[in-house]
């Protein structure tokens, strides 16, 4: 089957939907999925995707702090989502987090 071809205007517009639903997902029915382990398995978290956003904003001209980057993303300040949901990690989940941030963010960042 050969994929329906899309114009660039509906490719934008439904990768925004993608990214919307994505969102939703980690912000509203997947609260109890710590960034931690996002990391750990994926190789990005939450925070990544507010970065994603916050460097999106920048290449057209915007500028956008991290903690407010952040506040679109999560719907509230960071430290209202840490309070609400973020729990411990164990000291192998930390360890497991320094070299996943460390392959995944530290190096891609030049």
């Amino acid at each position: 089957m050969t994929a329906p071809q899309i114009d660039p205007q509906t490719q934008v517009e439904l990768e925004a939907a993608a990214f919307r639903a994505l969102r939703k997902h980690l912000m509203e029915d997947r609260t109890d999925v710590q960034n931690i382990d996002m990391m750990n398995l994926a190789g990005f978290c939450r925070n990544c995707l507010s970065r994603w956003y916050q460097e999106a904003a920048a290449e057209k001209g915007i500028e956008l702090g991290k903690e407010d980057a952040r506040e679109i993303f999560y719907g509230m300040p960071m430290a209202e989502w840490k309070a609400n949901y973020q729990t411990d990690a164990s000291p192998e989940k930390q360890a497991e987090f320094e070299t996943a941030f460390k392959e995944n963010v530290t190096d891609k960042q030049g």
